[in-house]
């Protein structure tokens, strides 16, 4: 701390109290760590050829009934900090009969607002270009990588914020548990958050959309497609907005085949 830190504001820190104790029982407290028996190590067996689960999936052996059951579970979730200033948990939306599972980065503010997935302005553009593409979205499952509303105020209004690694992390376990549930035959990863969630890494949009790229080895569990984010359409310049969307809508029309 004193490397760190000037030594004339550590007797500000309420925790600053705390040192002489800890420094007059460290000796005594090593003593006893020395002294207990160690504690057995658990050990992960791993088999050749069989993917290492998430941290999520090896931690816990989840038994989901129902999307009902999941969630009121997560309107509960406190995996990370973004539930203190979100309004609510937004869950996913749809069918657990779906063939086509659609997977958004998080809700934004009339999401955060409504409690539902894709309401908002880039939601009425996503059912405009399913219309066209010959999809009917009662029949399909929508969902976000994250489910809480990240944003940051700007005097009455609320800017979005991209979330972080850590937070789209901590939601995984929910999409993993949707996922188990519904059990589609194609996966829409809508933008960059929901590939980095659908596969596990960073994927480059622009590269794999398109087409449909087939299960692979690396635990994939259903076709995917990847395409933009329908927010992205409302950020292009006006000139180009036609042109983005009709692309969008031919994307979607891949997808049409599994409805």
């Amino acid at each position: 701390m004193r490397a760190h830190m000037p030594q004339k504001y550590c007797r500000n820190l309420p925790e600053s109290e705390l040192i002489p104790q800890l420094i007059a029982e460290a000796q005594e407290r090593t003593r006893e760590m020395i002294a207990k028996a160690p504690s057995e190590t658990r050990r992960t067996v791993r088999h050749p050829g069989r993917r290492a689960p998430t941290p999520a999936s090896e931690a816990v052996d989840y038994d989901d009934k129902s999307l009902r059951t999941l969630r009121a579970e997560a309107e509960h979730c406190r995996n990370c900090p973004l539930w203190k200033n979100a309004t609510q948990t937004v869950f996913g939306k749809g069918t657990d009969a779906a063939k086509i599972f659609f997977v958004g980065e998080q809700p934004g503010d009339q999401e955060d607002l409504q409690g539902e997935p894709f309401v908002g302005p880039a939601g009425k553009l996503l059912d405009r270009a399913l219309e066209q593409a010959g999809i009917d979205r009662s029949a399909t499952y929508v969902t976000n990588a994250v489910k809480h509303f990240k944003f940051e105020p700007r005097g009455k209004r609320r800017i979005h914020k991209k979330p972080n690694e850590q937070e789209i992390s901590a939601c995984h376990q929910w999409y993993e548990r949707e996922l188990k549930l519904v059990q589609p035959d194609l996966i829409v990863a809508l933008g960059a958050t929901a590939a980095r969630a659908v596969f596990g890494r960073a994927t480059a949009i622009e590269v794999n959309r398109g087409r449909i790229i087939k299960p692979a080895a690396s635990g994939q569990v259903a076709d995917v497609l990847v395409t933009v984010h329908p927010s992205y359409l409302l950020r292009v310049p006006d000139e180009d907005k036609d042109e983005a969307f009709a692309r969008f809508v031919e994307d979607l029309k891949l997808a049409a085949a599994y409805a």
